[in-house]
């Protein structure tokens, strides 16, 4: 699947969820799916709990926060020393 196609799985609504990036049709934030994962749950676990969505709807978020970042600049919080 194409990046344009994946990322039609993300939509952004001022009126779903404050706005913040949802799966399209949910009310599941790309946040909430990303949290899950960082925690360990792997794509099969989320879609069988959170029936209705799909491997795509999972690589979507993952698309879409990677395509967020792209053009970010990070300052470091802490300088390391050697």
């Amino acid at each position: 699947m194409t990046d344009k196609k994946l990322l039609e799985c993300i939509s952004i609504n001022p009126k779903v969820m404050a706005g913040k990036p949802v799966i399209r049709g949910t009310r599941i934030t790309v946040e909430f799916i990303l949290n899950l994962m960082a925690h360990g749950a792997s794509m099969s676990e989320i879609i069988t709990e959170y029936q209705g969505l799909s491997t795509e709807d999972i690589q979507a978020c993952i698309l879409f926060a990677s395509k967020s970042l792209e053009n970010t600049v990070f300052m470091p919080l802490k300088v390391e020393t050697i």
